[in-house]
């Protein structure tokens, strides 16, 4: 079980809200970027892996349309816009982390994308994101042999 008070889980959870509020369709109640420093304010947090946090956020937004076209490859049944906002992000996270910038172990990146679906998404988010993760792992190990 992860500890909540994790620097490298925090620093997930502060680029899971940072990137959410980037794509979140922006109207009326959304008018402004939040700064790192308020997210670790309203969150209570007061360490956490800069470093992480910042190679996640750049990953994300630096490789959006491959990480899109891995995800759409592996859950054809649903296309980007009908994905569950925070599941597509979890799953950005997870393949910017451990495919792309390869900063984290796959298995590592994997079990830290389940574990915040099962806390921040749907009741099937957690296996939404593993059956998804895990179909694209198996594709690059067998690619590697």
């Amino acid at each position: 079980m992860k500890r909540s008070t994790d620097p490298r889980h925090l620093a997930r959870v502060l680029a899971l809200q940072k990137l959410f509020m980037r794509y979140f369709p922006k109207n009326e109640f959304v008018t402004e970027d939040v700064s790192v420093k308020d997210l670790t304010g309203i969150n209570g947090i007061k360490e956490y892996d800069k470093n992480l946090y910042e190679e996640i956020v750049t990953g994300v937004i630096t490789n959006i349309d491959e990480i899109d076209k891995m995800i759409t490859k592996h859950a054809p049944q649903w296309t980007i816009q009908q994905m569950k906002l925070v599941d597509l992000l979890i799953l950005r996270i997870a393949i910017s982390e451990a495919f792309f910038s390869k900063i984290t172990p796959p298995k590592v990146a994997i079990d830290e994308a389940i574990e915040m679906a099962k806390d921040f998404g749907g009741q099937v988010s957690g296996k939404f994101v593993n059956g998804v993760l895990g179909a694209i792992y198996e594709e690059i190990k067998e690619n590697e042999k």
